[in-house]
């Protein structure tokens, strides 16, 4: 492979129109649910309380703060597009462009932003406009992978295939995503980012597991080629090293390491209403 560079405009890399990002968003779900779960349980009891959850992908939080709040709370799911929402499972549902809209009114008890912010280069302006939505004594909770570490093959059939997907996670993470917004690096400067913005009790919890092959993580390996396949090629990549790394995607001889998984919750002072 020799990289070569590509003129495409910037985007957002994965598109809620294309048709790999109903299998992103069940890989996402199934690696991220329980972990993002876990941790919005610290918030506390969440009855009769008001939620945004930004950036809501398929809407799997959304559904389990509709089970939270009860019938007295209010969940309101945004996204950018959101073909992949519906109103039926409870919650409510708003396009909004996080960049030029205004946060949707609130004041919000809790805010939940997962693998938003570090696609967007307005990232920490963002943060500061939902930090001022939150209602006093409420919590925002934004989680993000750190994604610049690489080494990520743990065992692999042979040499020659853990260095394809190194160079696969390398290209992927270092240069295509960064090249559409993305930057690798925002998930461990949130903490000191909710601090800037005046909240308080902030905490980082950290968390990351092996993904064999066949298993949600290795699937999104063709579900990111699916969705960049351009981008790869203009890297160098081969069509043979792209089917390639689909087919090891599902061979559990590889397995790899997952990313570093950064659950960052800061409170605004005062007392909730």
């Amino acid at each position: 492979m020799t990289a070569t560079a590509h003129s495409e405009a910037p985007r957002y890399s994965f598109d809620n129109d294309d048709p790999e990002a109903a299998d992103r968003h069940t890989h996402l779900s199934s690696i991220m649910d329980p972990y993002t779960f876990s941790r919005l349980s610290t918030i506390g009891d969440l009855k009769g309380k008001r939620c945004l959850e930004v950036g809501a992908g398929g809407g799997s939080v959304a559904r389990w703060m509709v089970d939270q709040v009860g019938p007295d709370g209010r969940v309101l799911a945004t996204d950018l597009n959101i073909c992949r929402l519906s109103a039926s499972e409870g919650y409510q549902v708003q396009a909004h462009n996080l960049v030029t809209d205004p946060v949707p009114e609130g004041p919000w008890d809790l805010i939940h932003a997962r693998m938003v912010l570090l696609h967007i280069p307005e990232r920490a302006e963002i943060l500061r406009k939902l930090i001022g939505a939150l209602a006093d004594g409420g919590s925002i909770v934004t989680e993000d992978w750190a994604t610049e570490y690489p080494n990520v093959v743990l065992a692999a059939p042979d040499e020659e295939s853990a260095a394809l997907v190194e160079a696969y996670h390398v290209a992927l993470t270092q240069r295509i995503l960064p090249s559409n917004g993305n930057d690798p690096t925002w998930a461990r400067r949130t903490y000191a980012a909710m601090l800037a913005g005046g909240l308080v009790d902030v905490d980082t919890d950290m968390c990351a597991q092996s993904w064999p092959g066949g298993t949600a993580g290795a699937l999104l390996i063709p579900a990111n080629i699916g969705q960049v396949r351009d981008h790869f090629l203009a890297e160098g990549f081969t069509e043979a090293d792209l089917d390639r790394l689909c087919a090891l995607a599902h061979d559990p001889r590889l397995v790899v390491r997952g990313h570093f998984h950064y659950s960052t919750i800061g409170r605004r002072p005062g007392v909730a209403s």
